[in-house]
């Protein structure tokens, strides 16, 4: 498996994960000229030096090099809500108190709001159900870490996910169908086309400006406020093992959490390693050599590129923390575009840790079809 930056070859396959993925995917949408306008908007993210945050969006995809099937795409945007808005409902309590009638009582409202405006957001995460296996969903989730780590300079200090929401498989969300009843009458799959394809103005022109007490709301609606989509659990289980909180917004359509993270603090980018490379022979590392500490653990490696990025996942390498030195086999190095005494970035990946505890992901959970940020 290997990670690159999306090129325009990957039109078709890019328009089949948007047909896969289906409604609640505002990121990517059934419409050619959409598509093609993302992945070129993503090659010049990639070409452009830069050493501030600004309206870069990075789209990878994951490829079978056997096959030169695409497997999968993940992406970053630098910086959100700068050339359109970007919404959330804020879920707080108000206090009603009347001291002279001794009546006291807390209702919980959502407030509309662009609080995360000029943040790095990390998006557009979907493995296609047909390529399940071991390790794709986690490099797809952790190779945009690595790439964060190697460029910090092109993203903000706060990062975001913006996580699928509830919604029946015929496209259907219980927060929207009781919004769409009272305030926005169209379907759900229209309203996130139109926010896909950047049609948003008819947030500020027809969604309620006012706060929404909840306890108004329909009991289907309530009930799916801050949850996930059940194939997007596994996704948030990653990001909470890297440090990610959800602090109370939500989506303005399906309901779903957007948690956030320090840049810095993301276990992924604190622990990750930039080092020296050395090219040696094809290697197979056996179970021993991993109890012992040495070649064999499971690593993501990317090169330092930008426009050439790639990345994957192997065993077959042994980092030299004496040396500062990554030794890897010869395929493994040109299928990355590495060479001799350059300089590559990597991570361990080991079950990932939160605070003093390890969060262990099921392998079940590890290897389902991954429907999770937006």
């Amino acid at each position: 498996m290997i990670i690159r930056p999306v090129a325009l070859s990957d039109l078709a396959a890019l328009q089949q994960i948007a047909v896969e993925s289906g409604p609640g995917f505002t990121s990517l949408v059934d419409d050619r000229d959409f598509l093609t306008q993302k992945i070129r908007h993503s090659m010049d993210s990639f070409n452009r030096h830069t050493g501030t945050p600004g309206d870069e969006g990075y789209l990878f995809v994951l490829e079978d090099p056997e096959t030169g099937e695409i497997m999968g795409t993940t992406g970053i945007e630098a910086s959100v809500g700068i050339r359109r808005p970007l919404y959330h409902y804020h879920r707080s309590q108000v206090v009603h108190h009347s001291p002279e009638l001794n009546l006291l009582r807390r209702l919980e409202v959502l407030n509309m709001c662009n609080h995360y405006t000029g943040c790095s957001e990390i998006c557009t995460l979907f493995l296609r159900p047909r390529f399940r296996r071991a390790h794709a969903g986690k490099l797809l989730s952790r190779v945009r870490f690595l790439f964060m780590a190697q460029h910090p300079q092109r993203f903000a200090e706060t990062v975001i996910a913006e996580m699928r929401g509830i919604s029946d498989e015929g496209g259907q969300s219980p927060f929207w169908d009781w919004l769409r009843t009272h305030f926005v009458d169209l379907d759900f799959s229209t309203v996130t086309r139109m926010v896909g394809t950047g049609d948003n103005g008819f947030i500020a022109d027809l969604m309620p400006r006012h706060p929404l007490y909840t306890h108004l709301m329909d009991e289907n609606a309530r009930a799916v406020i801050g949850q996930v989509h059940p194939q997007t659990r596994p996704a948030l289980a990653m990001l909470e093992a890297e440090g990610f909180r959800h602090n109370g917004y939500v989506d303005l359509f399906d309901a779903g959490p957007t948690v956030e993270a320090r840049l810095a603090d993301i276990r992924s980018v604190s622990t990750s390693v930039g080092c020296r490379i050395q090219i040696v022979d094809d290697v197979r590392p056996t179970l021993e050599e991993w109890n012992r500490g040495g070649q064999g653990r499971l690593l993501a490696i990317t090169n330092t590129e930008t426009a050439n990025f790639r990345a994957t996942v192997t065993s077959a390498a042994r980092y030299l923390p004496a040396h500062n030195l990554l030794q890897v086999p010869a395929a493994l190095a040109k299928s990355l575009h590495l060479r001799n005494d350059g300089e590559v970035r990597f991570m361990e990946l080991a079950a990932a840790q939160s605070g003093a505890a390890t969060t262990a992901i099921p392998l079940h959970q590890q290897q389902e079809a991954i429907h999770a940020h937006r």
